[in-house]
């Protein structure tokens, strides 16, 4: 198993070390002597040997190159991050859901293995597994493996139910990820359990949030605000300070991504926009979304013109730059705004909004103001 990842990395060149934050920026003279002593299985290049040592505290010092470094390809695109949807299934009926239907579906255990070599061929190195509960999946722990094994470094975005599971535990710390992302619904089992819907949630993800905890796993823990549990703020960061891991929290709910408005009932009327300014985003030139089945899109929100990437193949990531500039275009209800400057959401997270006819204070600058009135 490889010790370090040699990669390109947004057209300049780096070594990482999965499961750790720290990085080291190298010229690609120095990529292209890694790769060439791989090639060829020889030493460690020296330089490699003492920057690995003074970064990780890695002893590399008489290992062969082929076994010691991974060498991601140069590729054409120029994407470094990705989330795939390994499932929209959940073990969770959340209210605040924004997927429509959470149905059990997808590609096979092949077809997955072989999306994850295009993700990496198309230059990914950061990969988000989400869903659903991606963890449910049941080709989900050799989906993980497969993009660890192709020198990813990877979070998973889950509910926490199932990390205290003995495979699990055993998974991440043998394969460590980047990170862990946990939502954390309520304080308590009374509001955590309203908003899942599912007896016993809470108490499953404190297990889950604990065991990984104790097995030295990386966690962060979003806090998911909603009426259910807005009452309870001050006691979720404590909960999550108690954990000694770090947290952010978020409080604007949206409609499903096909405009549904169903979430929009879970709102809490103080959390109501409060999001920073939207300042641009790299959706569809250096970073996008893949559903359950191969279909890529700018992102988990904007899915208009999907590519098809198990028929398309890397060809067809070439389109999405400009199929995300169009729909970050401020066209329909946003034509001519003067405050897009200073929105706190983008065109396509506006337009499932008014598809869902949400009330424009929810979103809008416009409705603030009225609101204020």
């Amino acid at each position: 198993m490889h010790q370090v990842v040699a990669t390109p990395q947004d057209e300049k060149f780096a070594i990482v070390r999965q499961g750790e934050r720290k990085a080291l920026h190298i010229p690609r003279a120095y990529y292209n002597e890694v790769a060439s002593a791989v090639t060829e299985r020889s030493p460690v290049p020296g330089w490699l040997i003492d920057a690995a040592e003074a970064a990780w505290g890695l002893r590399l010092s008489g290992q062969p190159s082929d076994t010691a470094i991974l060498v991601r390809p140069l590729t054409t695109l120029n994407f470094s991050r990705a989330t795939y949807e390994i499932n929209q299934g959940c073990n969770f009926g959340c209210e605040h859901c924004f997927l429509p239907d959470r149905k059990f579906m997808g590609l096979s255990g092949e077809e997955k293995g072989h999306l994850l070599t295009l993700l990496r061929d198309a230059g990914v190195l950061w990969l988000q597994f989400t869903g659903g509960e991606p963890t449910i999946d049941p080709d989900f722990h050799a989906a993980y493996r497969t993009a660890y094994d192709m020198g990813m470094l990877l979070e998973i975005l889950t509910n926490g139910s199932r990390l205290h599971h003995p495979a699990v535990i055993n998974l991440l710390t043998s394969l460590p990820p980047h990170k862990i992302t946990v939502s954390l619904y309520g304080a308590t089992a009374e509001s955590f359990d309203a908003l899942t819907q599912r007896a016993g949630s809470f108490k499953a993800v404190m297990k889950g949030i604990t065991a990984a905890k104790e097995a030295g796993i990386p966690l962060e823990i979003t806090l998911i605000i909603t009426k259910y549990s807005a009452h309870e703020v001050e006691a979720m960061r404590e909960l999550a300070d108690r954990y000694g891991v770090s947290r952010k929290e978020y409080g604007t709910i949206s409609p499903t991504y096909k405009g549904g408005n169903e979430p929009l009932a879970t709102q809490a009327e103080d959390w109501v926009n409060r999001s920073s300014v939207f300042a641009g985003c790299p959706a569809g030139h250096r970073f996008f979304h893949v559903d359950p089945h191969g279909w890529a899109t700018m992102c988990k929100i904007g899915r208009e013109n999907p590519v098809n990437l198990m028929s398309e193949g890397l060809s067809g990531l070439a389109r999405l730059p400009g199929i995300a500039d169009s729909q970050m275009l401020r066209s329909g209800g946003c034509a001519g705004c003067r405050l897009s400057k200073t929105c706190r959401v983008c065109r396509p997270l506006a337009k499932v909004y008014q598809e869902a006819k949400a009330p424009l204070r929810t979103y809008c600058q416009h409705g603030m103001k009225e609101a204020t009135k």
